[in-house]
């Protein structure tokens, strides 16, 4: 992590006041701002809160992704170092250009996901409406909930073929002790369990539902933990789930294969209400670049993968949250 923006964190934790803090994928850029200040755009999810789309309204998502050669050159790269057993896993990704009939603040004010995201400076333009937590501290108590594993609702027998897909186990696994371990390398983090594994999530999209795959994790904090929020992020960052095992490996590999750069995806928001601090990765981002729409998705390989179905997967997770 850039040390500049790890000590303006451990300040912002120090001073107790309530804050947010967007991190890129890198740790390389970030907002971070009071609450009482901020003007970036967020929200939670609200069972109870009605939609504002327009009923007549429809809304269009046209993809253009890459071929399935292009994306089974980098595929190849993974599998060889898959089997000689340099690396468990890693999360390939992409970047693939998209039309939409509506902005970006449409995107955002419809969606009702987990954490919906927007951001739209001088320098960033993009919408976030991600499915996964990262980690939560709840009267410093640790919950974090790894998601890995994703098949569409409509397969026949969908629930059964994802809870019991050798390479979904294994991916998924990989992905639990990985967190695990980063937090037992933390000192702020005591007794680490495993609550619950993989249970399912269903996430609806425009395209129809998905479901997917999370575990439970569980911690004790140090009751001065925000102090040291910096350094805590710096040490767990990026997470497992987008990145592989080992992670530092998996990452350098994925480096040298995506053809761009990941930036804000893949990253993580935070808010600390003066009490309690709340995470998530970005993940299911739509970025506008030179005046163009690109959608940013990916999924984990492992050595029983199959590049076809990878491929279809990165391309299914390309949906508006409405």
């Amino acid at each position: 992590m850039n040390e500049n923006i790890k000590q303006r964190l451990n300040k912002f934790g120090k001073e107790k006041e309530p804050f947010l803090f967007i991190l890129s994928y890198d740790l390389q850029k970030a907002y971070i701002e009071k609450l009482s200040s901020t003007k970036i755009k967020y929200r939670f999810h609200d069972k109870n809160r009605l939609s504002n789309i327009d009923k007549n309204r429809v809304f269009e998502l046209k993809k253009y992704p890459q071929s399935f050669q292009e994306y089974k050159n980098k595929f190849d790269i993974l599998k060889q170092n898959l089997d000689k057993n340099i690396i468990s896993l890693a999360n390939l990704t992409s970047q693939t250009r998209i039309d939409l009939n509506c902005t970006l603040d449409e995107v955002f004010e419809n969606s009702n996901a987990l954490l919906n995201l927007r951001i739209n400076t001088k320098d960033e333009n993009f919408v976030c409406f991600s499915p996964e937590k990262f980690i939560e501290i709840i009267d410093n108590k640790l919950f974090t909930y790894p998601m890995k594993g994703t098949i569409k609702a409509d397969i026949i027998d969908a629930k059964k073929k994802l809870l019991n897909s050798k390479k979904e186990i294994e991916e998924h696994k990989t992905v639990v002790e990985l967190l695990k371990n980063d937090l037992e390398l933390e000192n702020s983090f005591s007794n680490i369990v495993l609550e619950e594994f993989r249970y399912i999530d269903k996430i609806s999209t425009k395209n129809g539902d998905l479901l997917q795959t999370s575990s439970k994790i569980s911690a004790s904090c140090k009751d001065n933990y925000i102090e040291n929020i910096g350094d805590i992020f710096s040490k767990i960052l990026p997470a497992g789930s987008i990145t592989g095992m080992p992670k530092n490996i998996s990452k350098e590999i994925l480096d040298d294969i995506e053809d761009y750069d990941r930036g804000f995806y893949c990253g993580i928001f935070a808010i600390f209400d003066g009490k309690n601090l709340q995470s998530f990765v970005l993940i299911r981002f739509i970025e506008e670049i030179n005046g163009e729409f690109f959608y940013k998705s990916g999924g984990g390989i492992t050595k029983n993968s199959d590049e076809k179905q990878e491929y279809e997967e990165l391309i299914e997770k390309i949906y508006l949250p409405f």
